[in-house]
């Protein structure tokens, strides 16, 4: 039954697919993607006929897949889909798509449901920009490599890390060394067999390997020294060794064992043959007791300096005897090392490691290693290690325990055992130790000391002042191998009298009637001091805590020298201060109230000794000065608003220094309401589940009280559903009116609001209504006007309770159509239409849109007409240089054409036509087209809009409306009636004496050349037609390469032409 309806499907399309309605098989959804992430809107449609192509917020984006002037926008997937693949998202890109089907013969248009794309930002990027500086990094250092050697097959992990630096450093991996790797095989040739008596002669050969091993034979547990070894390289080092033994009766049976062994990497291998003593040999027991007979110990050179704090590795290495040795590690004769690893049996060897943490005491310290087993003989091997290290100890002694400012302090500081040398220095001060900042102090000859080392006695003679109590001497002895320092300090306690600080003021200086506050800036040591303070020998009492003396209430009588005295357990130290008194002023204590437009009268009183004439200044501080006299009244007229705020009046006699008070000037008016279309209009829904908040603001002063109303009746804000909020910041008073749950029957109404204060009142009605598209902008005006561009600006209008966005159209004499661009940001109310023609007058408009819908156009549809400037010449050389170049063209152009006319007579019509057009003739005039500043390809398959780039402001749309087919009717129509006309004309001679006689006016009347538009067109019209005629003249091929170049001037003008004026009409 399914097979039997799938192929009657089949059937029906293929019969009547020419009749199928288009229908979507998936339809685009909202989706949500981070900025700068990849994002794919769906759309497949079935029985595609029309055109499918996307639209952005109504904005057609063409039907290629490519999307042309959409360079992050294409269209993928396979037959039936056409995805939108939108690359690197940005915020321009959250708006509303929808894809379309257009009509076609056999099936209407359909789109799809509107898709919202939203953009959301993740990160936040701070950009500083700094001055570069540029530091050198720190030597690097590898990390992970304990020993010099490693064992091949093991996985070793190095870090190469290097501190510092700017930029950072980069790292770079080289190999200095060959590849170590052990051997593959070990080789035992010879004969095992001999007679008692004897010369056994047995070779071992081991493969190649880096480093090269060492060999070693064993007869039973018994190594045999009568060996000769050779090495060779072949692609690592090969070990060959040969042994020869005299064969006894008591070596029958035991086990011949060759050994190759590495010290580094602790490898060996082993390969054995049984001896075989014949005929007077007779077999042994082979288990018997052997004393070891070999003990070594692996460890670095004992020449080659250790840094104290590093770790090393001693292994000791025992071979022979029976049973293996037991060892055991010993630090300085009998002191045994607890800490050693464990015990390691091999195949011929025991080993026996230990980790040693370098110190001071390691310094040519005895490591040894003692091999013993049952047979009760010892045998040992010794290790001394060079280590460098700072000195172990400091100390500062001193011949003095009492310290006083002026004497003479003997400090000695012994820099305990270094090796190598420590250099002792001294300093005053920090603890962080400059070399720049030394004192000298007397070094004797080092002595031997602990551990191998030496150590070093300096001694300093330092003048004490009082600057040098509660300081610290530091001592420091620094290794220049090791660049490492130890340190300590001795803390001085210097004895001295009071002394006064050099920023002790000697004058200050106080208004009348105020508080003078005389600091005391003294030290000493011992710090328990007393103070008193002196005025014409009577002694003041009123000092705080750090004695600086206070006097309140200032009066004349308190001028002149104070003495201070401080005395201790060490001395006494006295200095002088004078006070001086400033001319007072008598402070306005409250605010000077004025009302709108009345009298202001400022008065400044000062008690002050000599009064003398234009010792008043007033300075208003939100501006300059406003009036210099010798009168203390400011008097005001007419008082405006702008006059409120802080006025200063500055007293002087040129006796002491300046007095000034502040005043504050209130300036009192009725409330004045904020009016205008985003007040008076407030949008929301009527569903009863939204809140809407009306807003009123008003300024005045004094205190602003806000009454609302609704139809012309008082609000009860008792209500729940009616909420109150009132704000104030300075004389600005906020009131807000929140009404909740929105009933479009009950709530959409007019609702007043009046400011009430006790100078008078303002009122405004504030409307209600539901969501909708905006109202016209108001106010529309031209701020500026260049050559190439208009500045233009405008007033806003009600929202509709949305974002609105605004729309500028304008048009010219030769355009065909409007030109529209879209002004961002969307909330900007100044915009530049760039890209304009000079000395052209264009005719603007401007209006409002919302995700609802469009307004009309502002002022009620009035046209703002404008004319461009005229654009600047181009220097006088190249007015010549046009002059001459124009005449030159102007002659070969009429040569050509009267030569290509003669040869158009032997031309059908069609020949004839096509000629003429390429010669100049029928050449589209200027008034046909348009002029677009951009370059980029233009999308040639979109069918209401044409998105091109005017040169306007940035991320601005440009877009050209049109009914096509009735475009294309005009053009041929207009097309044909100019090819026409052009075929019946011929230039003239009194035309060409014309035009020369237009470019010597144009080219001698200044330093510059002016070329109108017409002009333009009809010098490349010329080029044209000498390329033609030439072509004509001098090839025989020259109907091929006219046509040829008829070609791609079509292109070109094609090109300038509207979107649907291209192309060939068929």
């Amino acid at each position: 039954m399914e097979k039997c309806f799938c192929v009657w499907l089949f059937v029906c399309i293929c019969c009547n697919g020419t009749h199928a309605q288009q229908a979507f098989r998936t339809e685009p959804r909202n989706l949500t993607v981070r900025m700068g992430a990849t994002a794919v809107l769906k759309c497949e449609v079935l029985r595609a006929s029309g055109i499918v192509q996307w639209a952005k917020d109504g904005l057609l984006l063409g039907p290629q897949r490519s999307l042309p002037g959409f360079p992050r926008y294409s269209m993928i997937g396979k037959r039936g889909q056409y995805h939108l693949r939108i690359e690197n998202a940005q915020l321009e890109d959250d708006a509303f798509f929808e894809c379309q089907a257009g009509q076609s013969e056999s099936s209407d248009g359909i789109v799809s449901g509107l898709a919202f794309l939203t953009i959301f930002l993740s990160y936040c990027y701070l950009f500083l920009s700094l001055p570069l500086l540029t530091d050198p990094p720190d030597p690097p250092y590898i990390i992970g490599l304990d020993r010099d050697e490693v064992k091949a097959g093991t996985l070793l992990v190095l870090e190469c890390v290097s501190h510092g630096g700017n930029p950072l450093a980069n790292l770079q991996w080289t190999k200095v060394n060959p590849l170590h790797h052990l051997l593959n095989e070990l080789t035992l040739s010879g004969s095992p067999k001999a007679v008692e008596g004897q010369e056994l002669t047995l070779s071992c050969h081991a493969s190649s390997s880096n480093p090269p091993v060492h060999i070693r034979w064993w007869l039973g547990y018994k190594e045999l020294n009568n060996t000769s070894v050779a090495f060779e390289e072949n692609g690592g080092m090969t070990t060959t060794s040969n042994v020869t033994h005299r064969v006894s009766r008591e070596e029958n049976g035991l086990r011949l064992t060759c050994e190759a062994f590495n010290n580094g990497t602790q490898f060996s291998k082993i390969q054995a043959a049984t001896l075989l003593c014949e005929n007077l040999c007779k077999n042994v027991h082979p288990l018997r007791t052997d004393p070891p007979q070999r003990v070594f110990i692996d460890s670095p050179p004992e020449d080659v300096p250790l840094r104290s704090g590093t770790r090393v590795l001693l292994t000791c290495f025992s071979t022979g005897g029976n049973p293996p040795a037991e060892l055991t590690w010993f630090k300085v004769l009998t002191s045994k090392v607890s800490h050693a690893q464990p015990q390691t049996l091999s195949q011929m060897f025991v080993s026996r490691g230990l980790n040693l943490l370098l110190t001071a005491s390691d310094n040519r310290a005895d490591y040894r290693c003692d091999a013993t087993n049952k047979a009760k003989k010892t045998m040992s091997a010794h290790v001394k290690l060079l280590v460098h290290f700072v000195a172990v100890s400091m100390k500062i002694t001193a011949k003095q325990e009492v310290l006083r400012r002026g004497q003479e302090i003997n400090l000695e500081c012994l820099s305990g055992s270094s090796n190598p040398k420590s250099d002792v220095s001294w300093k005053v001060g920090r603890m962080r130790f400059a070399l720049t900042n030394q004192l000298p102090g007397v070094e004797e000859k080092p002595m031997k000391s602990l551990f191998g080392g030496v150590s070093v006695l300096s001694r300093l003679s330092l003048n004490l002042s009082s600057q040098h109590n509660n300081q610290k001497v530091i001592c420091q002895a620094y290794s220049p191998v090791l660049e490492e320092a130890a340190n300590t300090f001795y803390h001085l306690n210097v004895l001295y009298p009071p002394e006064f600080s050099p920023e002790q003021p000697t004058e200050v200086q106080v208004v009348e009637d105020d508080v003078a506050t005389i600091p005391l800036m003294v030290s000493a040591n011992p710090e328990v001091f007393s103070c008193i303070w002196l005025h014409r020998e009577d002694i003041r009492h009123q000092w705080s805590d750090d004695h600086s003396l206070e006097i309140r209430n200032v009066t004349r009588k308190d001028g002149g020298l104070y003495t201070i005295k401080c005395e201790n357990d060490e001395g006494v130290d006295q200095t002088t201060v004078e006070l001086d008194r400033v001319p007072p002023t008598q402070r306005s204590k409250d605010p000077v109230f004025v009302n709108l437009g009345g009298t202001a009268d400022l008065i400044c009183v000062a008690d002050a000794n000599p009064i003398i004439p234009g010792m008043f200044s007033w300075k208003w501080l939100m501006g300059e000065e406003t009036q210099e006299d010798e009168s203390s009244l400011l008097t005001i007229y007419n008082v405006t608003r702008a006059h409120a705020g802080f006025y200063q009046c500055t007293a002087s006699n040129g006796i002491a220094l300046p007095a000034s008070v502040e005043m504050q000037l209130v300036v009192q008016f009725t409330p004045v309401l904020r009016k205008g279309p985003q007040w008076s209009k407030v949008a929301s829904r009527g569903d009863g589940t939204t809140t809407a908040e009306l807003v009123c603001q008003a300024e005045g002063i004094p205190r602003v009280e806000f009454i609302w109303g609704k139809k012309g009746m008082l609000i009860d804000l008792a209500n729940p559903r009616y909420e109150e909020r009132t704000e104030r910041e300075g004389s600005i008073h906020t009131s807000t009116l929140r009404v909740v749950n929105v009933s479009a029957v009950l709530d959409y109404a007019v609702f007043s609001c009046t400011a009430r204060n006790s100078l008078g009142e303002d009122k405004l009605d504030i409307q209600l209504v539901s969501t909708n598209h905006p109202d016209p902008p108001s106010l529309f005006r031209q701020v500026g006007v260049t050559h190439d561009s208009v500045t233009l600006e405008w007033i806003p209008g009600f929202n509709g309770g949305l974002q609105q966005r605004f729309r500028i159209r304008y048009i010219w004499d030769k355009a065909i159509s409007f030109m529209y661009v879209d002004v961002l940001p969307p909330d900007e109310t100044t915009f530049t239409v760039t890209g304009l023609q000079p000395l052209t007058t264009y005719n603007f408009s401007v209006n409002a849109l919302n995700a609802i819908g469009e307004s009309g156009y502002a002022d009620n549809g009035a046209v703002l007409t404008i004319t461009t400037k005229a654009p600047s010449g181009v220097p006088t050389r190249l007015t010549v240089a046009f002059t001459v170049v124009f005449g030159v063209l102007l002659l070969l152009n009429s040569l050509g054409c009267f030569l290509g006319r003669k040869w158009k007579n032997r031309r059908d019509k069609t020949s004839t036509r096509d000629y003429l057009f390429i010669c100049g003739w029928g050449s589209v005039p200027s008034s046909l087209s348009n002029k677009y500043e951009s370059r980029e390809k233009i999308n040639t398959g979109a069918q209401r809009t044409l998105l091109i780039d005017s040169g306007s402001e940035t991320e601005s749309n440009v877009y050209e409306s049109y009914t096509a087919v009735r475009r294309r009717k005009e053009y041929v129509a207009r097309r044909k009636r100019a090819t026409d006309n052009m075929q019946r004309h011929q230039e003239t001679d009194e035309e060409r004496k014309e035009i020369r006689q237009k470019v010597k006016r144009s080219g001698s009347g200044g330093n510059y050349l002016h070329l109108d538009l017409y002009q333009a067109n009809h010098f490349f019209t010329v080029l044209y037609a000498i390329n033609c005629s030439l072509d004509i003249i001098f090839s025989s091929q020259g109907i091929k390469k006219a046509g040829q170049l008829m070609d791609d001037q079509q292109a070109r003008r094609d090109y300038d032409l509207p979107f649907e004026l291209r192309g060939e009409l068929v």
